[in-house]
């Protein structure tokens, strides 16, 4: 079930921060730092204004050398400070974001094979790619500055008030409006559009997959235009929405500017009505406008990140949105294993989503060491009904046995180590050829590969090839045909030399010759086996024990 949940920015950063636990150690020094290197900068133009009206004879009172050794080392130290603070904060970022790519697997890993039916693949590589990377912003340069914001603009209040109430209560107000008003409005204004931003970023990485895997029949069918022209309309409506962000993220810019601007001459305005009612002096007039120009930088980098916030947040929202999804199907730990026996389906019923019944009281035995043929057009439910054998999903109604256990009450580790499963799409790894067989035994000897390659009839074809079975396949398996991809699935099959052979379609890309090999080998396997063998083919039931009509 996908959660897709409407978070405000605020849900988002919780949930974000909530992964921090195990560095919050490294958190802590990182802020330490971040405050005491951020006060030094804001004094070093405090103190240098002292040493300036003591020279023009101003002040009095003042150590010039103290002064100089002062600003010497805190310029020093602010350096060092600054890089040591950003140093812990990537620390923190690239640990947190190799865990949390451990997460989004792991969720994967339990929302699959469900998820992938549904889910549009660009959107998911883009979830995992750039979403995950754009979290560096929020882990290395988001926590920490708002913790040091807050920290040092209390302190500047105290230190502000200490001069004069008045100037720390003038202070407190352009720090609110700097660091928290103008974020909070930034936000709210390109909140929308952020979300806006990364969902149109994963649909245009779909329709790049999608013009990738299908070249071949956009230039067989004479479809470049229309689908340059359906790239071009997403492209441009990624610009405009990166447009609209960039001119709202000058507004906040020039907004920012001016308000600290105003602020410095909010506090000389101050200043003078202070001196002229003799409650403070020049030079403490004097100090106070510095102190609060000198002080901007953790708010006004604030103000500034709610730019960058909106990518971040809305990448955020959709990563929580991965690892808080539920499972359509949960797996089951604690069931009972698998044991042999025969498969029943009686009155199953089963329907996706927003979709007409696929199946419907669906009633069926298929015998233990037998070959069953299940026949039938494309969209009655062949396909949906191997995979509910296999508890990708649940029935609506009805129920499903293997001897005499409930499938939801069978472990999933034994049913999938009991079940080998051959889908109609054979996907195959940029690996050798041997590599992409092992995959159903990662302990195969060359031996039992070769074996297994044999009974596919696809043993003569891997000793055609360069380097036999050490010949690499290309990305996605390009480089072989769809017959051999089917060829090498259908060997892992046998590989895997499970109970129960499931197979979709196996055939359908396959020639004649080698189709009858295949089927010779599976009624050879069916002695100790049960097969359930998919098709839309009459042809294929030919080895077939019983063929059920769907």
């Amino acid at each position: 079930m996908n959660n897709n949940k409407k978070r405000s920015g605020f849900q988002v950063m919780c949930g974000l921060i909530g992964m921090i636990k195990p560095l919050l150690g490294y958190m802590m020094i990182a802020i330490i730092m971040g405050c005491i290197g951020n006060l030094m900068a804001t004094f070093i133009t405090v103190i240098g204004g002292y040493g300036f009206l003591h020279v023009f004879g101003v002040k009095e009172g003042v150590n010039l050398t103290l002064i100089f050794i002062l600003l010497v080392l805190f310029a020093v130290l602010r350096g060092v400070l600054r890089y040591a603070e950003q140093a812990c904060n990537h620390f923190i970022a690239f640990k947190l974001l190799a865990r949390i790519r451990h997460k989004v697997f792991a969720a994967l890993r339990k929302l699959a094979p469900a998820k992938l039916d549904s889910s549009e693949k660009g959107n998911l590589i883009s979830i995992i790619t750039s979403d995950i990377e754009l979290l560096e912003v929020f882990y290395a340069h988001t926590i920490s500055p708002i913790a040091i914001a807050i920290i040092t603009s209390v302190f500047m209040v105290s230190f502000l008030g200490k001069l004069h109430m008045a100037y720390g209560v003038l202070g407190f107000v352009f720090y609110v409006i700097v660091g928290v008003i103008i974020p909070l409005a930034n936000g709210k204004i390109g909140g929308a559009k952020g979300q806006k931003y990364r969902d149109s970023f994963g649909e245009l990485n779909t329709c790049v997959l999608d013009n990738l895997y299908g070249l071949e029949e956009i230039i067989e069918y004479a479809q470049q235009d229309a689908r340059l022209q359906n790239l071009n309309i997403r492209t441009d409506n990624l610009g405009k929405i990166t447009g609209e962000l960039k001119k709202d993220e000058n507004i906040q810019r020039v907004v920012t500017d001016g308000v600290i601007l105003f602020a410095g001459i909010a506090m000389a305005i101050l200043g003078a009505n202070l001196v002229n009612c003799g409650q403070i002096d020049g030079p403490h007039a004097i100090i106070a406008v510095i102190a609060m120009t000198s002080s901007f930088g953790p708010t006004a980098a604030l103000s500034a990140l709610s730019n960058n916030l909106h990518h971040t947040l809305a990448s955020g929202n959709r990563v929580l949105d991965i690892l808080e999804e539920t499972p359509v199907v949960e797996d089951i730990t604690d069931g009972v294993d698998m044991v042999a026996g025969d498969i029943r389906c009686e009155a199953v019923d089963f329907a996706y989503k927003t979709a007409t019944p696929v199946l419907d009281k669906f009633s069926a035995v298929f015998g233990e060491n037998k070959i069953h043929g299940i026949l039938g057009k494309s969209g009655c439910g062949k396909s949906t009904l191997l995979k509910l054998l296999m508890r990708f999903y649940e029935t609506d109604g009805g129920e499903i046995t293997y001897g005499t256990d409930n499938v939801n009450h069978i472990k999933t580790s034994s049913l999938r180590k009991n079940i080998s499963y051959v889908t109609q799409e054979t996907f195959l790894f940029s690996d050798t050829i041997a590599n992409n067989i092992r995959v159903a035994k990662a302990d195969a000897t060359m031996e039992e590969i070769v074996a297994a390659a044999k009974k596919a009839s696809i043993h003569d074809f891997i000793m055609s090839t360069p380097e036999g079975y050490d010949t690499k396949l290309a990305e996605l398996g390009d480089s072989v045909s769809g017959g051999e991809k089917q060829r090498i699935g259908i060997a892992r099959a046998f590989l895997h030399d499970s109970k129960m052979i499931f197979l979709d379609e196996p055939t359908s890309n396959i020639d004649s010759l080698n189709e009858g090999m295949i089927l010779r080998s599976l009624d050879q396997e069916k002695k100790d086996k049960t097969i359930i063998l998919v098709s839309h083919r009459k042809s294929t039931m030919g080895i077939a024990d019983n063929v059920i009509a769907m």
